[in-house]
This record gives structure tokens, C-alpha cells and sequence, in this order.
């Protein structure tokens, strides 16, 4: 058993791929994601994953996967996780983010999450709207990462895994509404882009 002293020492640090992209023919994925941690327990942490799409935001195990034919979390040798997304379609395409949670221990540094890794299955013939809006979201959720691992700290707070999504998507929004305001020039420079 840990003491309390090193249960509250706990740090984790998770890494994920930037970028994944699968071929038209591809039916399953395997998205990475990796964490070490130093003062922790010995406990088992708790993996959740959520995914950003284009109009919301889903949580898909927290811990529990909301559909087990859909989505599968393998816990892998070294402090390595991967998620399987079966019957993979371009309705897949979004950032797929990795959390790691110590639940029994103190430190705001033992609840993380990873940047989020960026999905893109291909049609046969290949969409440039949807590859460019792959980019400027993944672009925005990295920007605002801090902002992730903020909400994070105050997990212990939070009930369910659900909750924590949900208070992470509302912080990304409003950063992301306050910036477009702050920056009316890049609004119109993306909408001639977008015309383009």
C-alpha cells in the first residue's frame, strides 16, 4: 500500500498520435495511446476515451464503452492502450482524445489526457471538406490542450465520466467563441477560404 504522501506525488503523462489515417477499404481501427506514471499506486488506472466530430461531442468509454460492438479498449503490455473502432466508416472521422485517470490518488496531476489523435478513414473518392475540417479542428483542440488537462485536475470532483466530457466540450466552445470574436479578420479569411 501507498502512503498518502506518494499517492499525492502521482504524475501522468499521456502521448498520442497526431494524425491517423485509414484507406477506403479499412473495417477496423486501432487508435494508440500510451502513459507513464511516477508516485502512483499500483491500482490500475482508469482509461476514458471521447471523440470531437463536426457538430458535438461524445464520450465512448468512461470507463465503460457505450457500445461494446462498436468500441473495445485494449490494455496493452508497458502502459500502452489502444481503442478499436469496428465497422470503421468516413462518419468515424474525428479527434479521438485518451484520458488516464488515478482515481485514488490527490495530485491534479494524476488525471490526464492525451492531445487527441486525429481520425481520417477515406472515401474512394476523397473529400478535401472534410480532410480541411480534420485540420483546422484538430488545429483548435491542440491550441486549447491546456484547457483539457485543467478540467482534468478537478475529476476527483466530478461523478461520472459523462460530466467530465460534458464540462470539457463547454470550456473548449467558450475559448473557441471568445477567439473568433477576438479575431473578426480570420473569420472572413475562412469564409473566402471555405468559398474557395
Amino acid at each position: 500500500l501507498f502512503s498518502t504522501g506518494a499517492a499525492d506525488s502521482c504524475q501522468v503523462t499521456v502521448t498520442q498520435p497526431r494524425f491517423q489515417e485509414a484507406d477506403y477499404s479499412t473495417r477496423t481501427a486501432f487508435l494508440p495511446c500510451a502513459f507513464s506514471a511516477s508516485g502512483c499506486s499500483s491500482s490500475p488506472p482508469q482509461v476514458l476515451w471521447f471523440r470531437f466530430l463536426t457538430n458535438k461531442h461524445e464520450d465512448l468509454c468512461t470507463p465503460g464503452c457505450t457500445d461494446d460492438q462498436k468500441y473495445k479498449v485494449h490494455l496493452l503490455p508497458g502502459n500502452n492502450i489502444s481503442l478499436q473502432i469496428n465497422d470503421l466508416t468516413v462518419d468515424d472521422n474525428a479527434v479521438y482524445i485518451c484520458g488516464i485517470a488515478f482515481s485514488d490518488s490527490s495530485s491534479p496531476r494524476s488525471k490526464q489526457a492525451g492531445d487527441g489523435t486525429v481520425l481520417t478513414k477515406t472515401e474512394k473518392q476523397h473529400s478535401n471538406g472534410k480532410l480541411i475540417f480534420m485540420i483546422i479542428a484538430s488545429s483548435l483542440l491542440f491550441l486549447y490542450s491546456t484547457t483539457v488537462f485543467t478540467l482534468f485536475v478537478v475529476y476527483k470532483k466530478i461523478s461520472s465520466g459523462r460530466k467530465i466530457f460534458q464540462a470539457i466540450a463547454q470550456e473548449l466552445q467558450k475559448q473557441r467563441y471568445a477567439e473568433h470574436c477576438r479575431q473578426p479578420d480570420d473569420l472572413e479569411d475562412d469564409t473566402v477560404y471555405q468559398n474557395r
